[in-house]
């Protein structure tokens, strides 16, 4: 294995990586953070670098059906979005999963509007959960480019023929740089088999794709959908050992824990603020704190298996949220609350809203997270939704 280090950002970084996979068909419609990306894919298509059809779309909205289409057809397609883009997509992004297209599809993780903001958090991705895609969160460049190869071969398999959505944080990972290895473009082949499927127009196989059902049969059809989200948890979790095997690097499945072997109390997060809770697990660590982080990679379909067992082990839970579902809680704590409540202990949780429209999630404040969660275990704290680092004046 020849290692070709290269400095890029994490948009160059999914372009390579959708370079390597060999797409038959990109439509591509610019939107920031995103926008890179599609430049990018231009430029290796141009340069004849990348042998597939570019389609400069007008709209968010005809992206994702030209890729629908396309896939109606066998074609491997990728399309990429973000924020207000991506809400746009959203009646294209049910017919694709509803129709069992599996598109590849890279989200730049924006805030939506309004307040109009071209700023950071997963408010737009975590708002289509129910959109019947795959759903996986990265924390560096290295993951984005290694996630778009593996997304094909889950989203592609016999038993999943499900769409994938790969979401980077806006700017935190698009726009800044860092070194990541390319993989040799023969082992992404050997790794990546071309992209066959039954579920295509075909002369030789005719099948009706597209079409409506009766109150009679629709339940069935939206059971097999989600036995198919289902059937992708060992599906990904295969690939991902697979892909450590060739290419050394491995991203643990579903998600990944960080010193959480004998931790009294973890934070739950999801994308590149992960980097940052590891630092401040270290220092806490070395003044006797016993503190973790789960990383929740997949949102879809849910890892409620390993949220489940690391509330066994643990005393407190707080969730880090670049979201809030107004009028309640932040949806990655919904996930996590509803999976805690099935198992027979109580566990001390606290939602800690953050980042919205791309404010900085400090250490100090991380810290201060952990410590709440230290003093909920040895008090008795209300449970409840917080805003860090609320500016009460600003917004008054």
């Amino acid at each position: 294995m020849k290692n070709n280090k290269i400095f890029i950002s994490g948009d160059e970084a999914v372009a390579v990586g959708v370079k390597l996979s060999r797409p038959h068909v990109i439509a591509a419609y610019p939107i920031t953070p995103q926008t890179i990306t599609v430049e990018r894919l231009s430029d290796m298509v141009e340069a004849k670098e990348l042998d597939a059809e570019y389609m400069h779309v007008e709209s968010e909205h005809s992206a994702i059906s030209a890729t629908m289409g396309a896939s109606a057809v066998g074609a491997r397609t990728f399309t990429a979005s973000s924020s207000q883009g991506l809400l746009y997509m959203t009646e294209g992004l049910h017919y694709c999963s509803g129709g069992r297209y599996p598109v590849v599809m890279m989200n730049a993780n924006r805030s939506v509007a309004l307040p109009w903001s071209i700023y950071g958090d997963q408010r737009d991705s975590l708002s289509l959960l129910d959109s019947g895609w795959i759903q996986v969160y990265v924390e560096d460049a290295q993951e984005a480019l290694d996630m778009i190869i593996q997304a094909y071969k889950i989203a592609e398999h016999k038993d999943v023929l499900t769409p994938m959505m790969v979401n980077l944080d806006g700017f935190i990972l698009t726009h800044t740089y860092e070194l990541v290895d390319i993989p040799n473009q023969d082992e992404v082949d050997q790794f990546l088999p071309a992209f066959i499927t039954p579920n295509k127009m075909s002369f030789e196989d005719p099948k009706n794709l597209g079409f409506s059902s009766k109150p009679d049969d629709n339940t069935e059809f939206k059971y097999q959908q989600n036995e198919a989200m289902f059937n992708a948890i060992p599906v990904l979790q295969d690939v991902d050992k697979e892909f450590g095997s060739k290419f050394g690097r491995t991203y643990h499945g579903m998600v990944e824990e960080y010193k959480c072997e004998d931790a009294e109390v973890v934070l739950v997060a999801l994308g590149s603020v992960c980097g940052t809770v590891r630092v401040v697990i270290d220092n806490m660590r070395k003044a006797g704190k016993k503190v973790g982080l789960l990383k929740i990679r997949y949102m879809r379909p849910f890892p409620e298996a390993e949220v489940k067992a690391l509330g066994k082990r643990v005393k407190a839970m707080g969730v880090i949220d670049k979201d809030i579902s107004f009028g309640y809680e932040g949806t990655v704590y919904t996930n996590v609350n509803s999976a805690l409540s099935k198992i027979d202990k109580h566990v001390f949780k606290q939602n800690f809203v953050g980042g919205l429209g791309g404010r900085d999630i400090t250490k100090n404040e991380i810290e201060a997270m952990f410590n709440k969660l230290f003093l909920g275990i040895s008090s008795e704290q209300e449970e409840k939704v917080e805003f860090f680092s609320l500016n009460v004046e600003t917004n008054e």
